[in-house]
């Protein structure tokens, strides 16, 4: 802040030095004028000059000290209050600007809110027509019309249902339900959702579970597996997914493990980002790159860990690792 302060006045201080050099020169010249006193009275000066600036910065750069620590956050409660007219100016423009700003981001959020709101409901509102083309489907006699009219139908509830989900991620904190959940059940519904396109792709299904509950909130916990397994089935072709149990060093891991064609190495430290669809089959249109992406944010609440670990045409295994009973009294009152 002294450089900036020094760099703001150096017209000032380069004018003060141009005036006791032009003493010291008129003294020169003029001989009833004292060279000597001269040089005393620009040694006063200067003296006086270094006394003034130190003042001056303590009392001018409060102001602009607390600006450069404000964290922009459009609280101006720690800002100093301005003394100076030039300061007040500051002031004013930099109040004008943040309700300005406040006002526009209070706009836009209700904004967004609505538009959250709307498309929620017509998700849920396209759910009905959903449900009852599921029903149609089931009364389809040709098995090939059929199948195939049932992963299509699929396509379109997983699709949906990640909109739903990715939507209400933000405020999943204020859903969550912390309870014991059986993995059985939960699994076998989600396998269930997926039986036709498991039929259609002649994939199957070994499950071991040695620990059969775990302490999470079971709705979002369906999201995240049913993440997992579609991501096993679609990138599986005629082999079974392993799913397994066990305890950990304290920890429940529930492991999923498929014989499909892989990760790519270099895809590896991005699986989880937004968007990404794979380096390798990048030409893939039916893969949006939201599914492990949603299903790592909403582990995050829940403080669940996803590992994974895959050979490239070998297979790929996700471990969901869950947190210790204790670990939940940051979010529960359990």
């Amino acid at each position: 802040m002294i450089k900036k302060y020094i760099m703001e006045r150096k017209s000032w201080i380069f004018f003060f030095l141009f005036m006791q050099l032009f003493i010291l020169f008129v003294s020169y010249l003029d001989a009833a004028i004292s060279l000597q006193s001269a040089f005393y009275i620009v040694f006063l000066l200067t003296i006086m000059l270094i006394l003034f600036v130190i003042v001056r910065y303590k009392k001018e750069t409060k102001f602009y000290k607390s600006l450069e620590e404000w964290e922009s956050d459009l609280d101006l409660s720690n800002v100093l209050h301005a003394e100076s007219p030039f300061e007040k100016m500051v002031e004013s423009t930099l109040v004008n600007q943040t309700n300005l700003l406040k006002q526009s981001a209070w706009e836009n959020r209700v904004s967004l809110e609505e538009e959250k709101d709307e498309l929620l409901s017509w998700i849920h509102e396209v759910k009905t027509p959903l449900t009852a083309m599921h029903l149609i489907i089931e009364r389809v006699e040709e098995e090939k019309i059929k199948s195939q009219l049932s992963y299509e139908w699929l396509r379109i509830h997983m699709l949906l249902d990640q909109q739903l989900h990715q939507k209400r991620i933000p405020f999943m904190e204020n859903d969550l339900y912390i309870e014991h959940v059986e993995l059985e059940p939960l699994i076998f519904k989600e396998i269930k959702a997926l039986q036709s396109w498991c039929m259609q792709k002649g994939i199957g299904f070994d499950i071991e579970l040695e620990v059969s509950s775990v302490l999470s909130d079971a709705k979002w916990l369906s999201f995240i597996i049913r993440q997992i397994l579609t991501n096993a089935v679609k990138y599986s072709e005629s082999s079974d997914i392993v799913i397994k149990s066990s305890m950990q060093k304290g920890h429940v891991q529930l492991e999923i493990r498929d014989f499909g064609r892989g990760i790519d190495p270099k895809d590896l430290p991005r699986i989880f980002d937004k968007g990404f669809t794979s380096t390798k089959a990048h030409q893939d249109q039916a893969a949006t790159g939201m599914g492990l992406y949603l299903a790592k944010k909403a582990a995050e609440p829940l403080l669940i860990d996803i590992d994974v670990q895959s050979q490239l045409h070998e297979g790929t295994t996700f471990t969901i690792t869950f947190p210790e009973k204790n670990e939940f009294v940051r979010i529960t009152g359990m």
